[in-house]
């Protein structure tokens, strides 16, 4: 695939454009999410509806997902990602032309957010796949640390952004999200790679079903996209956000981007140190461990008072999360023959979709049920409870001792 490993991921010319294009693409993506939630919640003061939110994002996935994948093992990886960026960069247009025109609407967002999740049903999980293409297989941990980084980079930047454009009105973010859609398909563009023709199966529900097939076959597979799965799906307090920006700290759009990039700090950081020195021991216990410290993070934040606690708890919060991610999407990666990693990953990407999305409708449903403090401490307890089974349900997955050798 390539003559030789570069000293450096920097000096790697197809992963810098790969990184540089996730970064405009996660970056418009969390822009969208600021004005999106601060919109909705500003029309209908309903935490139900932030929730809304997320369940419109993640019923896209369902529907898609299979097909999705078995895409991505079949055409151009590439071309897939730029066809799902453009089609974001569309969805995200027609926000910015509804609310110019004063005819924006609830409906008309869900209908809008819809679109864009069915383009990211397409986009995540051939983005993952596409990067064991892109570097050497020797540097696909560090790749995996620093594409989760360029991640979180851009969870940091787009927040903010999409906060203080938000102050010039919605349709300035929506139109810069729109831009930055459209830069990131571009320069996935400029990636040159060898493709190798995948040999075309017969569509079948064999074919379609096979990475569910993978993964339930593979205890360590299904206990990482599981273990994810609920933590997140429990744990998730993301969509409330706007709620503890207006009504509980009352710092405005500004305060709810920096709340919304406080995660990506701490992710960002770990990211940076996991890229230069990845785990090299005790590989399944340090997924356990960054599970357990999202639970304790999420109580934290769910029990202060103090919005520099509350940061503080987020960012520490992001740190566990990327560890679990990495850890999970390394072991993904080398687990899977490159001829399924499409299915395979588009079946992580539902997960991952479901656990960030349905945990947002969680967060928003309970929230309204029972308040929004209870909504908080209950996913941070659940999710405590998710990592202790799942050290008895999946004990391969806790006992893998390193990448390279698996015992």
């Amino acid at each position: 695939m390539h003559d030789a490993t570069p000293l450096s991921l920097r000096h790697h010319r197809p992963f810098a454009l790969y990184w540089l294009a996730r970064v405009a693409a996660t970056i418009a993506l969390q822009m969208q999410a600021v004005a999106v939630g601060w919109q909705i919640y500003a029309l209908t003061s309903s935490p139900l509806d932030l929730g809304l939110v997320g369940l419109t994002q993640f019923l896209p996935a369902i529907l898609f997902v299979l097909v999705a994948g078995q895409a991505a093992d079949i055409y151009d990886r590439r071309k897939l990602v730029r066809i799902s960026q453009t089609m974001q960069g569309l969805g995200v247009a027609t926000l910015a032309a509804a609310t110019a025109s004063d005819v924006i609407a609830k409906e008309l967002i869900l209908a809008a957010v819809f679109v864009i999740g069915g383009a990211r049903a397409f986009e995540q999980p051939t983005m993952n796949t596409l990067l064991p293409a892109v570097v050497p297989t020797a540097m696909l941990p560090r790749a995996v640390a620093a594409s989760s980084s360029a991640t979180q980079t851009a969870a940091i930047v787009g927040p903010a952004i999409g906060g203080l454009l938000y102050v010039l009105g919605p349709t300035f973010v929506y139109a810069t999200c729109c831009i930055l859609f459209f830069s990131a398909s571009v320069l996935i563009a400029l990636i040159e790679i060898e493709r190798i023709p995948p040999k075309r199966e017969p569509l079948s529900l064999g074919v379609l079903f096979a990475g569910f097939a993978f993964i339930r076959t593979n205890p360590i597979v299904l206990g990482a996209i599981l273990l994810d799965l609920f933590a997140v799906l429990l744990g998730g307090a993301m969509a409330l956000l706007p709620i503890f920006a207006r009504d509980i700290f009352a710092v405005g759009p500004w305060g709810l981007g920096i709340l919304r990039a406080a995660p990506a700090v701490g992710a960002l950081a770990t990211g940076i140190v996991l890229s230069r020195a990845p785990f090299r021991r005790n590989v399944g216990r340090m997924m356990y461990v960054g599970v357990a410290a999202y639970g304790m993070a999420t109580i934290v934040f769910g029990l202060s008072t103090s919005f520099a606690v509350s940061l503080a708890a987020l960012a520490v919060l992001g740190a566990s999360d990327m560890m679990s991610v990495v850890v999970r999407q390394t072991l993904v990666q080398l687990e899977t023959p490159d001829d399924m990693r499409g299915r395979v990953s588009a079946v992580n990407s539902l997960f991952v979709v479901g656990s960030n999305q349905l945990g947002d409708f969680r967060a928003g449903v309970t929230a309204a049920w029972l308040g929004t403090i209870p909504a908080v401490l209950i996913g941070g307890i659940g999710t405590l409870l998710v990592a202790a089974v799942w050290i008895k349900g999946f004990p391969a997955l806790f006992n893998v001792e390193s990448y390279d050798r698996r015992r």
